[in-house]
């Protein structure tokens, strides 16, 4: 979710709220927070459409994230060109981590459905965020670490020393479609909608293509 006193104007501070899809949905439907902007999986802002949290017609598909795997830098980097090589490195890593957000959900239905969750039941660590995830990843120092999270969330924290090897293998990724939408309850309306006409210009579509977001759909 995004919210501040000014938006739009590039150049300008925005003041963001980061949150998980589930605690995104709880607030909203709290009422306790006021946002300008709504940024969610775009599934989810369709139904704030209906619900008459997000102003109708104001919604701006931004684009789909994939979910990824990370090592640290200088560590060894694990095969995934396939389902199989896949196996392996995980099997051979020392540590795994993931969130238990959205994208960790999913990781853990994979793992599950290829028969490695009791192989690597010791050696998983769980966070709260994709954030925490890629933390815990920077400290590992056995060089055979393997992290997961949404490849947006790994390119943002490569200054902790994490990097992308790349999405998951052929027939076990996951794309997620985001998108944003102007909130009912913004005070600040014109200025966001400023902002949501500069994710759908072909400089806000650069932008969000250089951190990890694909090409919107046709």
């Amino acid at each position: 979710m995004c919210a501040a006193a000014s938006l739009g104007v590039v150049g300008t501070s925005c003041a963001i709220q980061f949150a998980t899809a589930p605690v995104i949905r709880e607030r909203l439907a709290s009422g306790t927070v006021q946002v300008d902007v709504v940024v969610a999986p775009f599934p989810d802002i369709q139904v704030y459409e209906r619900q008459g949290v997000v102003v109708s017609a104001s919604c701006v598909f931004l684009g789909s994230i994939e979910t990824g795997v990370a090592v640290t830098k200088g560590a060894i980097v694990p095969d995934i060109s396939s389902a199989t090589t896949f196996r392996e490195a995980l099997l051979a890593a020392a540590l795994v981590v993931y969130n238990r957000a959205s994208s960790g959900q999913y990781i853990e239905i994979v793992l599950d459905r290829m028969g490695l969750a009791e192989a690597l039941a010791g050696k998983t660590v769980r966070t709260d965020s994709g954030a925490e995830a890629m933390e815990v990843l920077s400290r590992d120092r056995s060089g055979r670490a393997i992290g997961f999270g949404q490849i947006t969330e790994i390119k943002l924290r490569e200054d902790l020393g994490v990097q992308l090897v790349g999405p998951l293998p052929k027939g076990l990724g996951k794309r997620t479609d985001y998108g944003a939408g102007l909130s009912t309850t913004s005070a600040n309306p014109e200025s966001a909608m400023r902002l949501l006409d500069f994710f759908a210009s072909e400089e806000g579509r650069q932008i969000l293509g250089d951190s990890g977001i694909a090409t919107p759909r046709p």
